[in-house]
């Protein structure tokens, strides 16, 4: 009977696995996870992004997801005036469980943007991205019902795992991503787009057991911009649709921006907003510009039914992007949120 509990565990884990990929609310600060085609895509030398989310803390390290990610813009001079060849390395760390389960991959990406005008204010692309997985299951971190006694935990299911788990604890695999995006100003200032994504094209098997179960693709819609409502005052808007398996989930939101510093190339900027990840939470959102520096936070207010367990935590999350600019820098509009 434990035999048997244990397995439809297991396959419950392996089915959660294959649903829900990782993902950050603040989506707009990892481009490297949202849309291989974001590679790039900035002005300006390099960019360093990074991300930290601690998910439902009343519920002790229920998940905890790290990324981060380097690319930047390559062959410039070989290139036509306003086209991109973007290069890019990310990785991303993800423990669940009080680190039961940890997944780790790194990624390598590149993609390609051709100017659709002069200017190069409107561009459209393509990305593409390789990935290295690696997930482990730590079975000194497992413990279930029977094992609870009254002089407390005691050997009991945890005996099974080992021959249950017929392929090991450890699991690693290749992955395919891909995606397309569009980039679009019509002054020179503001900033429009709309991409898609497909993670997991090859749909790479992923099993602990000898029953095969695999990765299913993660299709994701997502746009926004960047409007300027005077000199000192823009909004910027996004929107994110994501598909899994039978999960979905569609975020959107917006931040006012306030400048500080008057400057348009190289703002100080204040952030202020929320976004809402409908049926689920509410997620504040607080940010700071400058020197080509953005740092944000943000906080998920849960709404859904978990939050009788969760007392409305929802998470924090904070980011960090950094763009190196060089002193000629065009100013040209991209991506921000």
């Amino acid at each position: 009977m434990r035999k048997l509990l244990f397995v439809v565990f297991v396959l419950l884990l392996t089915g959660t696995l294959k649903a829900q990929d990782p993902h950050f609310s603040q989506f707009f600060s990892s481009p490297l996870t949202l849309n291989p085609a974001f590679t790039g895509k900035f002005d300006g030398l390099w960019r360093l992004a990074a991300n930290h989310r601690d998910q439902w803390p009343s519920i002790p390290k229920a998940y905890v997801t790290t990324s981060a990610s380097i690319d930047f813009p390559i062959m410039k001079t070989r290139l036509p005036e306003g086209d991109v060849f973007g290069l890019g390395i990310s990785g991303v760390s993800d423990q669940s469980a009080n680190s039961a389960l940890k997944l780790n991959y790194g990624s390598i990406s590149m993609s390609y943007h051709k100017a659709l005008d002069e200017n190069g204010y409107n561009t459209i692309g393509a990305g593409f991205q390789g990935t290295y997985s690696s997930m482990n299951l730590d079975l000194s971190k497992l413990t279930f019902e029977d094992e609870l006694r009254a002089n407390g935990f005691q050997q009991g299911t945890s005996q099974d795992i080992p021959i249950i788990l017929s392929n090991g604890t450890k699991q690693n695999y290749l992955d395919l991503n891909a995606g397309l995006l569009f980039s679009g100003s019509t002054n020179g200032e503001n900033n429009y787009y709309i991409g898609a994504s497909m993670y997991h094209i090859n749909r790479p098997k992923v099993s602990y057991t000898d029953k095969d179960w695999y990765l299913s693709g993660r299709v994701t819609i997502h746009g926004g911009g960047t409007f300027p409502v005077s000199d000192v005052v823009s909004v910027n808007a996004s929107v994110i649709h994501q598909m899994q398996n039978k999960a979905s989930e569609t975020t959107l939101g917006a931040a006012l921006a306030l400048n500080a510093g008057g400057e348009s190339t190289n703002p100080t900027n204040v952030y202020i907003g929320s976004w809402v990840r409908i049926n689920d939470a509410i997620i504040p959102y607080i940010g700071l510009e400058f020197g080509g520096l953005r740092i944000g936070a943000s906080y998920d207010v849960n709404t859904s039914s978990l939050k009788a367990a969760t007392g409305s935590r929802g998470g924090s999350e904070f980011s960090i992007i950094y763009i190196k600019r060089p002193s000629d820098v065009k100013g040209i509009p991209c991506p921000k949120f």
